[in-house]
């Protein structure tokens, strides 16, 4: 009985756990994270960047023509757009481009940039793409190297601000 009581516990635990990681606690409430991912920018990662990288960075050429092919990803908190990022292939086979990944201030610090980055990831393997590239703000280039890319190359300026070009290989 005792061994039967244990896997009855243990199975209320297993999905305890996956279900705090599925949603996290906050303040007492329920966090619910959902993913939306459309090919051509939504209006929801347009707010999102002209917030972030517009008003906050002071950066004048945020949208492009890329966004019209571009696949955007927008993390949602609760129904409330709070991060976003986009990719898109690249001119070398098997190869995207991972941009544009901006988190609203008042959602920063509960990883949504990492999920995001990871979100990505994982779709892009579903489709065999081999590296993922990138051109990170070197202030930002530790968020990149923990998530598994590496820099290469000189810094170089992108409106004033210092940036490096960085990859990743996707494999399995």
């Amino acid at each position: 009985e005792m061994g039967c009581l244990g896997v009855v516990v243990g199975t209320v635990w297993l999905h305890a756990i996956r279900q705090f990681l599925d949603t996290s606690v906050f303040l007492g409430g329920i966090i619910m994270i959902q993913m939306h991912m459309q090919q051509g920018l939504s209006q929801d990662a347009r707010i999102i960047r002209q917030e972030v990288f517009v008003e906050e960075q002071g950066f004048h050429h945020e949208f492009d023509e890329i966004d019209s092919r571009a696949w955007h990803l927008v993390l949602y908190e609760n129904e409330q757009a709070a991060g976003c990022c986009r990719f898109f292939s690249s001119d070398q086979p098997g190869v995207y481009i991972l941009g544009r990944l901006a988190v609203r201030k008042s959602f920063r610090g509960r990883q949504y940039g990492e999920q995001l980055v990871r979100e990505a990831e994982a779709w892009l393997r579903g489709r065999q793409v081999k590296r993922l590239a990138l051109s990170a703000q070197v202030r930002v280039r530790p968020f990149y190297e923990k998530l598994g890319f590496t820099a290469s190359g000189d810094e170089y300026l992108d409106e004033y601000c210092p940036h490096i070009h960085m990859e990743k290989e996707l494999g399995k």
